[in-house]
């Protein structure tokens, strides 16, 4: 599923498009996607502009002059394309199309159709459903320390499980918690409220770190994910322990080999030599 880094990479690559310009058209070729689109749904764009794109967790805001707010997911395998109009047919899982004024075209593309659109009114959005309860983004000011370790000081479960709980921070997915544990050397198993203060400072800036690192390569591609003009993300030869089962660990001064259990039903690839 992609990221909090994907999710970025796809807001950038649309804004060029849509930011100051008018949606003049717009092709639903499905009523739902994961969720149903709303049936006024068209009526409610065309004719808009776009003011802003903003990110929030793993969603994307497109907000419109009308005060009306485009919410998207995209799911496991949603992706935008960005082209110019040129009369090619649509494939087969182009589900929504933006046309804008200056003939561009954004299409949502989804073969497994777990993604969704929907719309929101900009004064509704922080009580949406879907909003509601999330923490904080954590490339923000709130995220630090003192706010990691005030949020985790009553959790027995693990600090992986923790890290992957959109109402600790949002956001953040199996791959970069597994990778941000594996630099910090904190074990996926470790209780969340044994997390000292010191392992919170390590852990917050890795996390930083990784997501800016993540973003500038233009995220992570393992299955489905593609930026808007169809590149792949690069981030995946960086990964220091996803995805590297019985491969050398790569943190200095450790011998350890990457291993992978099933924690949560989700992988966890880590060290078990430095991450103790």
């Amino acid at each position: 599923m992609p990221e909090l880094p994907e999710v970025e990479t796809t807001r950038k690559g649309l804004a060029p498009l849509l930011e100051g310009n008018i949606i003049t058209k717009v092709i639903k070729r499905r009523d739902k996607i994961r969720i149903a689109i709303p049936s006024d749904f068209v009526e409610r764009i065309e004719g808009k502009s776009v003011k802003q794109i903003k990110r929030r967790a793993k969603y994307l805001l497109i907000f419109l002059d009308s005060d009306d707010v485009i919410i998207c997911h995209l799911g496991m395998s949603g992706k935008f394309i960005v082209k110019i109009k040129d009369g090619a047919p649509f494939a087969k899982h182009d589900h929504v199309i933006f046309e804008t004024d200056q003939g561009g075209l954004a299409i949502y593309n989804d073969p497994r159709r777990f993604g969704l659109m929907t719309l929101c009114k900009a004064e509704e959005l922080d009580q949406h459903r879907f909003f509601k309860e999330m923490a904080v983004e954590p490339l923000g000011n709130e995220f630090n320390a003192r706010y990691l370790l005030d949020n985790i000081k009553k959790r027995t479960s693990a600090i992986k499980t923790s890290l992957l709980d959109q109402r600790v921070v949002v956001g953040l997915g199996n791959i970069y918690v597994c990778e941000a544990l594996n630099m910090a050397k904190i074990s996926p198993f470790k209780k969340a409220n044994d997390i000292t203060d010191d392992e919170a400072e390590k852990l917050v800036l890795i996390i930083r770190d990784v997501l800016n690192r993540a973003i500038e390569a233009g995220g992570s591609s393992l299955k489905d994910f593609a930026k808007t003009d169809g590149d792949l993300g690069y981030f995946q030869h960086q990964f220091v322990s996803y995805g590297r089962e019985g491969k050398n660990c790569k943190n200095l001064e450790c011998n350890g080999v990457i291993e992978r259990i099933n924690q949560g039903g989700r992988s966890t690839f880590y060290c078990p030599s430095c991450q103790k």
